[in-house]
């Protein structure tokens, strides 16, 4: 149901009030740190692979782009639960929420099936869509056949945190997603270098990390459910209920298209990958240096998106219409800003940030300044079109939008565009880079004229 055609009071209400700073401080915050954590996870990694050779750079950086593709794909399947649990939370239906939860869980399962089989036999294939190294290409297969069964863990703490997010308590899962990241710190300190009388696997151990890390988290998460006795803890009769099929089709009915725009704008980044390897490994190593760099800086702003999509999501559940648009507008001059001050901070981080990454040559070091320095301008581009996209668009059910907006900006003109630039042009690296951000040029007017015509706002928690 439409909420766009509800009529307005003459003084709509502040932008900014005491209950959007509430729900920044419950909400807002404990997400952006969980993004921040879960992003830190590649950056961890990358820097201590970063101590070995730049084959192993581009290696693990080509194969964890393919598996930001397959958590990407997943986190579209949850996102459509994490919107109707938004709603239910906002309506006061506990057992909606909890139903969304099981019902989330059960579909994000079925689904890591599908990225799990792709890297375990065809994992190859897409590293050589990258590059033509055969060390680079038998790293990366390596890597993708192992992190492929944390695909699991990535489905269950996913759906959790949707539900947790919605019912104000992120810093439930903030803290989970901490102990994983220490976890994967000290796992790949062992197993990468040979620690503690293990074998020095390198790659191989990285990835080992990653899984054994993301088990315990699901352990960890699993048992304070239950201690707790917590609302989202679901035992398996209460799965049968959840798989009713008037609550399968608006699950489906939000997941589907949001999956596929998820999938296709992952997609679309790999395809970028598979550009700037054309220009040679130069190329592909400063990118893979670049892109965990960008994904962590970006966190602050998927953070800030991911809680408006809740909080935007409750007062659109709770028939509230009117407190919703003015607290998408909260959320939209704290995102620019917030993006203006990482933008800055990592410039100024600039010589720090690079230190760390010994095994670079003195010529790809050069590179790498240079990508840096359009990242810093690249990040500030992409603050409205994703929290638009990820968040306050996403909230109100728009996912259609959301999706040819994606599909037209990024498959249409940006990897088109890039691709002549690589392929027909041969522009150097770091200016095929820049033509990376072209397509949020595009982004911003398509989602603030969306955002003002209030089409976005939908009340989708009706059964029947």
């Amino acid at each position: 149901m439409s909420l766009s055609s509800v009529s307005y009071p003459n003084k709509p209400p502040a932008i900014f009030s005491a209950d959007l700073f509430k729900a920044i401080l419950t909400v807002a915050i404990p997400v952006t740190l969980q993004t921040i954590l879960f992003s830190s996870k590649g950056l961890i990694d990358l820097v201590m692979i970063g101590q070995l050779t730049e084959q192993s750079i581009a290696a693990i950086g080509v194969a964890s782009r393919a598996l930001f593709v397959a958590t990407i794909f997943l986190a579209g399947v949850t996102a459509g639960g994490a919107m109707l649990t938004a709603q239910y939370f906002g309506a006061k239906d506990q057992i909606g929420v909890t139903r969304s939860t099981a019902l989330t869980w059960v579909m994000a399962t079925v689904a890591a099936l599908i990225p799990l089989c792709v890297f375990h036999f065809y994992g190859d294939g897409i590293m050589r869509l990258s590059t033509n190294s055969e060390e680079i290409i038998v790293l990366g297969h390596q890597y993708l056949q192992v992190t492929g069964w944390s695909l699991f863990a990535v489905a269950f703490v996913g759906s959790v945190a949707a539900g947790l997010r919605a019912m104000h308590q992120a810093a439930v899962s903030t803290w989970f997603s901490g102990l994983g990241i220490a976890l994967n710190i000290l796992f790949n300190w062992v197993l990468i270098f040979g620690h503690l009388g293990f074998p020095e696997l390198g790659l191989k151990g990285a990835a080992t990390a990653t899984v054994l890390s993301s088990v315990l988290e699901v352990v960890a998460i699993t048992l304070f459910l239950r201690m707790k006795n917590h609302p989202l803890r679901f035992s398996a009769g209460e799965l049968k209920p959840a798989l009713q099929w008037q609550y399968v089709r608006p699950f489906f009915s939000l997941s589907l298209p949001t999956t596929f725009n998820f999938l296709a704008w992952s997609g679309g980044l790999f395809a970028y990958t598979v550009i700037m390897g054309q220009t040679g490994e130069a190329g592909l190593v400063v990118l893979s240096v670049i892109t965990p760099i960008e994904a962590f800086s970006l966190s602050f702003l998927t953070g800030i998106a991911n809680a408006s999509a809740v909080i935007v999501g409750n007062q659109l559940g709770a028939n509230k219409p009117e407190l919703a648009y003015a607290q998408a507008k909260g959320f939209t001059v704290i995102a620019i800003g917030v993006t203006l001050l990482v933008s800055v901070s990592l410039w100024l981080l600039q010589t720090s940030v690079l230190n760390l990454f010994t095994a670079l040559s003195v010529e790809t070091r050069h590179m790498a300044e240079q990508f840096y320095l359009i990242l810093c301008f690249g990040i500030l581009l992409r603050s409205l079109p994703t929290l638009m996209v990820v968040g306050v668009l996403r909230a109100g059910g728009d996912v259609k939008f959301c999706l040819y907006q994606d599909l037209c900006t990024q498959w249409l003109f940006g990897i088109p565009l890039a691709a002549l630039g690589a392929l027909a042009f041969g522009l150097s690296a770091p200016v095929v880079f820049a033509m990376f951000f072209l397509e949020t040029l595009f982004k911003w007017a398509a989602c603030l004229y969306r955002f003002r015509s209030r089409k976005w706002m939908n009340y989708l928690i009706k059964e029947g």
